[in-house]
């Protein structure tokens, strides 16, 4: 597909990121617990593993939409602490 089809995202900070990569960064930002409790999901709960993770997100678009979601709130939420005193 041509480059002038394709839209610009700009300003969509999940563009070009991958479900691996947010998966991992959750994950090391609230520990497999926490995001477990976050996200009530068994591939965070139990037996918790990146790949386990990826092979029931990519299957389950609800499930992805949260771990977006979530991933977002993170972004969001790093960016609060490094504005604060």
């Amino acid at each position: 597909m041509p480059d002038s089809i394709v839209p610009a995202q700009p300003r969509n900070p999940l563009h070009g990121l991958t479900l691996e990569a947010m998966v991992t960064a959750l994950a090391a930002h609230y520990g497999w617990v926490e995001l477990g409790e976050r996200i009530p999901l068994r591939c965070f709960t139990h037996d918790p593993s990146v790949g386990s993770s990826l092979k029931f997100l990519r299957k389950t678009p609800w499930a992805r939409e949260k771990v977006e979601g979530l991933y977002l709130f993170m972004l969001r939420e790093i960016r609060r602490s490094k504005g604060a005193p």
